[in-house]
């Protein structure tokens, strides 16, 4: 207990001392010895990555799992050294609840095979999710952690160490420089008593000539000073050597990134080709029933028509929908054919007005032209594909598709 309570006497004398020595030197009247400027280079690199690679990780951790609770309970798990329970994924929780209602609505019914279909495909996804959680967690947050938690520590742990052996250095060359000075005043003032004070309190032959004391006094300080040298050296030498290792953090960190990317890459295809497969299922299935369904997505080759840019006097930031091509399969489109827009005649009922909301070039002598925010009087007539209206202006007549128009009342 008494060694203890000595220790504890020390360490906040030497604390009081180094925050008084700190103060001296932000203040200006304290020597302060500067590390070389290779050492202060290394340094500020290693700063710079250490804040730059706890961004980084902090935020893949986001990405990687954007629920806040679900990140403090993993933390927790690593901390008490347990392994991390499974977590379902969105995507296999929604594919479960659609297996789940195609069950009570009826798996022989449209909608019941339809969600049973869907809801596998969103099972994959959440299933490949999964496999590039893990994957990134460990080929590219485990590295970052390890490097933040145990090269950062181990470097940070050295520096302060050396920031101790320089004040220790700082504090010898100043009790070297006050001896000396204690000397030359005791040697012009002949065999005064020195002033203990002004260095540190010893036990002296007072009997001896105080020129004698302050000689001793300086050859210890500077045998003191040379003690404190070698040990800020070498603390030096090891800090600086650790430093220079974080290039080789650098190169890992930069293979562990590669590796990152490949996962997105592995899983955003998995993900693409689940997609395309679902859109190929939907399709076939569901071609009897809904003939234009997913028919765009199933033919590649399609190739889609978009209209001239849209004038001044359309609505600021919306665009006009494109139409398909007449040699689109799926996407209704009158072809000019079967109706000739000649013959057809007003009805007494069910005309109305409509507003332009686009310019409007015809394809074919079939359609009408239209100009953005004019007035046109529109109809259909028995046999007509539903996106499409017979318009009328003045003696012009001609097919104009309905996303193109504000119907009026």
């Amino acid at each position: 207990m008494d060694f203890n309570l000595k220790k504890l006497t020390s360490d906040a004398g030497v604390f009081f001392t180094r925050a008084v020595q700190f103060t001296e030197e932000k203040l200006g009247s304290a020597e302060k010895t500067e590390l070389d400027a290779h050492l202060e280079n290394l340094i500020a690199r290693a700063d710079c990555t250490k804040n730059w690679t706890e961004k980084i990780f902090r935020q893949t951790e986001v990405l990687l799992q954007p629920n806040p609770s679900a990140r403090i309970e993993e933390f927790f798990y690593e901390k008490l050294d347990k392994k991390i329970p499974s977590r379902t994924t969105n995507g296999e929780l929604l594919g479960q609840y659609m297996l789940d209602a195609a069950k009570d609505f009826g798996p022989g019914t449209p909608y019941g095979s339809t969600l049973i279909t869907v809801g596998e495909y969103q099972s994959r996804l959440g299933g490949a999710e999964r496999e590039f959680l893990q994957t990134s967690a460990i080929n590219f947050l485990t590295p970052l952690r390890n490097f933040l938690e145990g090269d950062w520590r181990t470097i940070s742990k050295e520096r302060r160490l050396l920031e101790n052996r320089r004040l220790d250095l700082d504090i010898c060359k100043a009790r070297v420089k006050k001896a000396k000075q204690a000397e030359a005043k005791a040697a012009c003032e002949g065999d005064a008593e020195p002033d203990f004070q002004e260095t540190r309190p010893r036990n002296y032959v007072l009997s001896a000539s105080a020129s004698a004391l302050w000689s001793e006094e300086v050859d210890k300080a500077e045998q003191e000073l040379r003690v404190a040298q070698t040990e800020f050296d070498r603390q030096a030498e090891v800090t600086r050597l650790l430093l220079e290792g974080i290039s080789s953090t650098h190169v890992n960190h930069l293979r562990c990134l590669h590796e990152f990317v490949e996962a997105q890459a592995t899983y955003y295809a998995q993900c693409h080709q689940y997609m395309q497969e679902l859109q190929k299922e939907l399709s076939s299935a569901n071609s009897d029933t809904y003939p234009n369904s997913f028919a765009s997505n199933a033919n590649p080759s399609t190739s889609a028509t978009c209209p001239s840019p849209v004038s001044s006097a359309t609505l600021p930031g919306v665009s006009p929908p494109c139409l398909a091509s007449t040699s689109t399969p799926g996407i209704a489109r009158e072809p000019s054919g079967p109706l000739k827009i000649q013959d057809v005649q007003q009805p007494s009922t069910g005309h109305r007005k409509a507003k332009v909301l686009y310019d409007y070039d015809a394809h074919d002598t079939s359609e009408l032209s239209l100009l953005a925010d004019e007035l046109i009087t529109v109809y259909t007539v028995p046999g007509m594909d539903p996106d499409w209206l017979v318009g009328e202006r003045g003696n012009q007549k001609g097919k104009v598709p309905v996303t193109y128009l504000e119907l009026l009342s």
